[in-house]
């Protein structure tokens, strides 16, 4: 005897498991001796900084520099992520805050700490801010699209430009070069409509393998024009971009949404991505200005 743990996707005549490599591993009913319901499976910190990783690569900035275990970014000012440091490896500490300082300094930035769940806490004095969910997803669990009707591209033309809105405000200088750098990787960006008709939807879509040899898929910049929205475009554009990244070898998706966000992360939860972390900002209260 032995038993199975995984998802179970039939329970008739024959008892259906999928494991966690994938296999499916079916029974008969009658030499089943029990089935049991388990909760979710826990996040390990491990898994945490191995996607934090791949996500980091997904989307690196322009400039990027390890300082005793913490993984620092550099994007002119344009997005958070691509303008903070993050603690990835477990020696990083808060005894890094002064180099981590002066590196943010001589780029003319003030310091920015992205804290992700378990690997780091908010310094004494620090304001912490834009609380942040990891939805990640298996891509083999997911109903995706059978037919493309997107087109993607390996760099963001003017109507894809056009559509992208990053906090309704134009983009800064240096922003298409933070949006097309992908570091040991691949960037596509996909959009459904044109300039000619109407553009409709648009989404980045960037492919990194994390140190545990897991190869993701990451989902950002997802945007619908204001007419067209709540017609299912924005489900759509996701599938696709899943769909680009599996031909590429991804295994699992990611995406980030902010957690005051409740109706894309119900998007997102519709499509079967669930949390898999949390993250939120700190910004030191001696240095003015935000990212």
């Amino acid at each position: 005897m032995t038993d199975v743990v995984g998802e179970l996707i039939a329970a008739d005549t024959v008892v259906s498991v999928r494991a966690s490599d994938g296999r499916v591993v079916s029974v008969a009913a009658e030499r089943v001796m029990a089935l049991k319901a388990l909760g979710p499976k826990p996040i390990r910190t491990s898994e945490i900084r191995s996607l934090e990783r791949a996500a980091a690569d997904g989307w690196p900035g322009i400039e990027q520099e390890w300082i005793d275990g913490w993984l620092l970014r550099s994007g002119r000012g344009f997005t958070g992520r691509a303008n903070s440091a993050t603690p990835i490896e477990p020696q990083a500490s808060a005894s890094s805050l002064g180099a981590i300082t002066g590196w943010f300094a001589q780029r003319g930035l003030p310091p920015v700490l992205l804290l992700p769940d378990r690997l780091g806490d908010t310094p004494p004095g620090w304001a912490s801010r834009d609380e942040t969910l990891v939805m990640a997803a298996d891509i083999s669990r997911l109903e995706l699209p059978d037919e493309s009707v997107s087109v993607v591209l390996e760099a963001p033309d003017e109507d894809w430009l056009r559509l992208y809105n990053y906090r309704g405000r134009a983009l800064p200088d240096g922003a298409i070069e933070v949006i097309t750098t992908v570091r040991d990787g691949v960037a596509g960006f996909a959009h459904i409509g044109s300039s000619a008709s109407a553009m409709l939807a648009i989404g980045r879509g960037a492919v990194t393998t994390a140190p545990d040899g897991r190869r993701w898929v990451g989902l950002t910049a997802i945007e619908v024009e204001t007419a067209h929205r709540r017609n299912g475009l924005g489900t759509r554009i996701c599938g696709e971009l899943v769909v680009w990244g599996r031909e590429l070898g991804a295994t699992h998706a990611y995406l980030q949404v902010a957690a005051t966000n409740t109706r894309a992360i119900a998007m997102y939860t519709g499509l079967g991505f669930v949390e898999h972390h949390r993250y939120r900002y700190a910004a030191s209260p001696h240095v003015s200005g935000n990212t």
